[in-house]
């Protein structure tokens, strides 16, 4: 599959509006962002993956004031794999009331919906460890 740059576009965009969606406080809105059949694996946190855009919203809201007050997205690769598969990796940064932070990786796929692109499924991964030879 070969992509467009407006494509590219699209996919960077759609990663981005993760973080105003949620900081915003706008769970209502996560069709925007997810297939109805989404997978959000938060394996590497030692938690089940959700299945479905309800589960992501009830587990943010049943997170409460443990939510990040800012989600940041940055370095977004959009590649195509040999399935015709569209894999999105990135960056992302959370900052907590108390001004902590961290920082995950995520790994999405995303699907052309009749609604515009969207990430069927998504890993999120700790980064905790600096780099060392």
């Amino acid at each position: 599959m070969s992509l467009t740059l407006e494509d590219r576009l699209a996919i960077t965009e759609l990663v981005s509006l993760h973080g105003h969606i949620v900081d915003d406080g706008r769970l209502d809105r996560f069709e925007e962002l997810f297939t109805s059949d989404v997978v959000y694996d938060l394996t590497d946190f030692g938690q089940a993956p959700l299945f479905g855009v309800d589960a992501i919203r009830d587990a943010a809201l049943a997170l409460g004031s443990a939510n990040p007050v800012a989600h940041h997205v940055t370095n977004v690769v959009v590649t195509t794999s040999t399935d015709g598969r569209v894999q999105v990796r990135s960056k992302g940064l959370g900052i907590k009331a108390d001004g902590s932070c961290g920082s995950v990786a995520y790994h999405d796929t995303v699907v052309l919906t009749a609604d515009g692109w969207r990430i069927s499924h998504r890993k999120v991964s700790p980064r905790r460890t600096p780099l060392s030879p």
